[in-house]
């Protein structure tokens, strides 16, 4: 086990503990979150001037010393398999994937082994574990949605990468080609989704009971024999999204037999061609591209 050694200044005194802790490890990039400590002050893990302290609403005083104990890692239990990966960008702090279609993102009841997760591990590099069932996970993108996702390697990372998700400042664009023509150049989707009360693995569009706002901006990019290729910006990160609002819109996406029908199209067509945010590290903005998928471009050529 490792341990922190804290003193209280002037400037802390007064502070709850778990704010003060919170502030610390954002401070000194450590990767605990405000619910982490909380938990570890819960467990007794947390003492001021040697004496356990679990009340996370403890204010502290000028001079007190603070001891929290770290326990080691807990092993994940995620076998590591040679999956291969496009790997666009690595470093010491992050990695940015391009993910085939029909590559899960993490095991799963019912589908515990051959993810991303698991190809992750077998490259062994670090991951963060804020969550240890999804080691290096900020976010997801369905099975059958391909495109890209952005890996943290630690703690500190994720917990950056999380609040720039939460607070909206990642900038996500995907391209998808849809049944039917769009009469729109371009539009905003602005509908709440919450979980379908009939098929309870579908969302669905609904103005009553347990739903979350839900803003999507597309833009038709060409019109051909009975298609659109839209770009599409989720301005929220709700469960399968572009897949509902499209579909609530009466055009959904090519393949996709959860919403809509396979119209002659091999595979969910949709794709996550781009995305940018705040390297939580070094504060430097990066943005990544992908190619549209060839079997995208062959289809459009083919039905203009």
């Amino acid at each position: 086990m490792d341990e922190l050694l804290i003193q209280v200044t002037a400037e802390q005194a007064k502070m709850r503990l778990d704010m003060l802790l919170s502030e610390y490890a954002g401070e000194n990039s450590l990767g605990f979150s405000r619910t982490i400590l909380q938990k570890l002050i819960k467990e007794g893990k947390v003492f001021v001037n040697s004496k356990i302290q679990d009340k996370p609403h403890h204010k502290v005083a000028f001079g007190d010393n603070i001891q929290v104990i770290i326990p080691k890692k807990e092993k994940t239990g995620i076998l590591p398999e040679e999956i291969p990966l496009d790997v666009v960008y690595e470093d010491q702090d992050l990695l940015v994937i391009n993910k085939p279609t029909n590559l899960v993102v993490h095991p799963a009841p019912g589908n515990p082994g051959h993810t991303l997760v698991n190809a992750l591990l077998g490259r062994a590099v670090e991951l963060s574990d804020v969550n240890k069932n999804r080691p290096g996970i900020v976010h997801r993108l369905d099975k059958e949605t391909s495109g890209l996702l952005v890996i943290a390697k630690n703690n500190s990372s994720h917990l950056n990468l999380a609040r720039q998700f939460a607070q909206h400042t990642i900038e996500k664009t995907y391209v998808a080609i849809v049944c039917g023509k769009v009469e729109f150049d371009e539009d905003v989707i602005e509908a709440p989704i919450g979980r379908d009360p009939l098929k309870r693995k579908n969302m669905a569009i609904s103005y009553v009971g347990n739903t979350k706002y839900a803003k999507t901006y597309y833009r038709t990019l060409k019109r051909g024999n009975n298609f659109s290729f839209l770009e599409l910006k989720p301005h929220t990160g709700r469960t399968h999204q572009l897949r509902v609002h499209l579909a609530y819109l009466g055009h959904p996406i090519l393949g996709d037999t959860k919403y809509g029908k396979n119209k002659n199209f091999p595979r969910l067509a949709l794709h996550a061609k781009e995305i940018s945010f705040i390297h939580p590290a070094t504060k430097q903005p990066m943005r990544f591209t992908s190619k549209i998928p060839q079997e995208f471009q062959e289809f459009i050529k083919n039905n203009l």
